[in-house]
Parts: structure tokens; sequence; C-alpha cells
């Protein structure tokens, strides 16, 4: 399940929850218990149907494990619950389409559209989106940080929100940063089974150039929302994370794909992911 990594799903449906609170709407606790389950269900399929198409292909046998990348080296340890594990993928995919199925039979279509794309994502991550890799790239964002984040205000304010778009292009850069990063130390691994990942297909150089641009435009974006009134002058708080993006920037720079050995600036890469959303749904609910 990767539990430690499950804290994403936390920050993304936290911040979600703080744009609806910011319109004044009276929150359903079922409904949002519902809600997180949902969100968390899905996060566990993609990590547990990870672990099993990564055991399946021979890529677990070949990455060198960090605690960001590589893999949980579990199933290589303990083939025998191979099965259990797609099992339990499915299973936990089937929790999330069936809370997404009473959604729309509640509150109407509205949330269909964000519901498909994200279980196409959930399906395709590992065997085809990794071989593409502009989207392999991008689908991480789209999953946590625009549709997760969007979902859960659309579900409890029944209303697409321009605030929540906004706010949520925050999380999409990070996360897909996140994962651009953690991609380095997998490159040979994930070039001996067919993946293309971004690094892969256009290089460390260019994937560094990406980073920088995304991270830029993160704290710009929420320099822009406190200046022009979108966010409260607390928002500004969100802007404490930003030394730790750069740290791991020039990590990427300096290491390149060797930056697994160099583990501080992919955590503190994780941490700004985490942190920056919590920060400005917290600031969103105080201002």
């Amino acid at each position: 399940m990767r539990p430690s990594f499950l804290v994403l799903t936390l920050a993304c449906v936290f911040l979600g929850l703080s744009t609806s609170l910011a319109t004044g709407v009276s929150i359903d606790k079922v409904v949002f218990i519902l809600i997180f389950i949902g969100a968390m269900s899905a996060h566990i399929s993609v990590n547990m149907l990870n672990e099993y198409h990564d055991f399946k292909s021979g890529l677990d046998f070949k990455t060198i494990k960090t605690p960001f990348s590589g893999g949980s080296g579990a199933l290589p340890n303990n083939p025998k619950v191979a099965n259990l594990v797609l099992l339990f993928g499915l299973l936990t995919l089937f929790i999330t389409m069936a809370i997404g199925i009473y959604f729309i039979s509640t509150i109407g279509a509205t949330i269909l559209p964000i519901g498909l794309v994200g279980l196409v994502i959930i399906v395709t991550y590992t065997q085809w989106l990794n071989r593409m890799p502009r989207l392999c790239l991008i689908a991480p964002g789209m999953g946590f940080g625009l549709l997760m984040v969007v979902g859960t205000h659309i579900v409890l304010t029944l209303d697409y929100s321009l605030l929540v778009w906004l706010v949520s292009l925050i999380p999409f850069l990070l996360i897909n940063n996140l994962l651009l990063l953690n991609q380095y130390p997998d490159m040979k691994a994930d070039a001996s089974v067919g993946r293309k990942t971004f690094p892969l297909a256009f290089g460390i150089k260019r994937s560094n150039q990406v980073y920088g641009v995304f991270m830029l435009l993160t704290y710009s974006l929420i320099l822009l929302y406190v200046v022009m009134g979108i966010l409260p002058n607390m928002g500004l708080i969100a802007l404490v994370p930003m030394p730790l993006s750069v740290f791991a920037w020039i990590g990427a720079i300096k290491h390149k794909e060797n930056i697994g050995d160099f583990q501080q600036h992919l955590g503190a890469n994780v941490a700004a992911t985490i942190i920056t959303p919590f920060l400005l749904g917290l600031s969103i609910l105080i201002g």
C-alpha cells in the first residue's frame, strides 16, 4: 500500500475541503467520509497494481530501492502474495468505483467526467502511460492535484468553482515534479522493461528544466493569487516550503540520475509537495 505515500491524498482532499468550506456551504460529514475513503482507495489501488505489474514485468528485480523510488521490494521478498496484491488492488479500485457510482446516483452526473478520467489513469498508468513520456509527466498531477482536489470540492458543493480549479494547479505542478524526480534513479531499470518516462525520452537536462519551470510556476501562482485577491494574504505561508523545492532542484542538477544516492534531495521534494497544499488549505480556512 506504501502507507507513507498516502499522506499525499490527505493533503489533496484537505485542500478540496478547504475551498469547499470557503464557499460557506454546510459540509455533510457522511459525504466527506465517503470522499476520503474513495480517494484513499484510489491511491491504494494505484500503488498495489503498480507493485504487482512491476513484479510481473521483472522491473522489481532491477531497481535500486530507496524510500522514494524503486518500489517497495515486498513482492521479490515474498512472491507468493503476488495474486493477493493484485486482488487487493482490484478490490480498492472497486470501492472507489462504487463510491463514485453512489455519488452519481445522488448528486447527478456532475462528477462523472472527473471519475472517468481518474479511472482511466488508475487502470492505464503502469502499463501504458509510462510508455508515453508527456502523458506520464502530467498524469500524477492530473490524478491527485486536479481530479482529487476538484472532485472533493464538486461533491461537497455541487459547483465547479473557479477558485478550486486555480488552486488545484498548485498540487498539479508539485506532484508532477514529485514523480518526475523519483524517476531519475530508475531510468536504466525502466528502459529495460520498455518504459519511456520523460527523463528517458528527453534526458536529464530537459527534465531538470521542466522541474524548474513547474517549480517557478507553483510559487509564482501562489504569489499572483494573493496579489489578485484570489487567496487571502495568509496564502503567503504556502511559499514557506519553496526552499525545499529549490534544494531538490539543485540536487537534481548536481547528481542527475544518481540522485537516489542523495536521498535528502528526494525527501525535500516530497516534503514540499505535501506541506505546500496543507499550508494553502490552512490559509484558505483561516483567511
